[in-house]
């Protein structure tokens, strides 16, 4: 693991580092084709299906027949989905469109 810098070691670090030079590495080597293309899965199983309906936040909550704030609580993790709603959310991962649908 990494040390972690603090003080005085921090500003010497600082002090030593070349930003631009860093930046321009970094150009040249996002052209040279080095750089990677990362997707960024979100965490949560509710914003994966949130997701794959195409659906907003409130658009998918009004849909379930839930607020939006606790459409996010569920997202964050905060709360979980009570046994009706999980019943739900698999009907629209399974079949997004009739999520759509109710949201139209």
């Amino acid at each position: 693991m990494a040390k972690k810098l603090t003080g005085k070691t921090l500003a010497k670090f600082e002090a030593e580092r070349d930003v631009w030079q860093e930046v321009l590495d970094g150009v040249r080597e996002i052209k040279a084709g080095g750089g990677k293309r990362t997707k960024v899965e979100p965490k949560s199983h509710v914003v994966r299906v949130r997701v794959k309906s195409g659906l907003s936040q409130a658009q998918f909550a009004a849909a379930l027949g839930v607020s939006k704030r606790t459409l996010e609580q569920w997202e964050q993790g905060r709360r979980e989905p009570s046994g009706a709603a999980q019943t739900l959310l698999k009907i629209a991962e399974r079949h997004p469109e009739v999520l759509r649908e109710v949201a139209a």
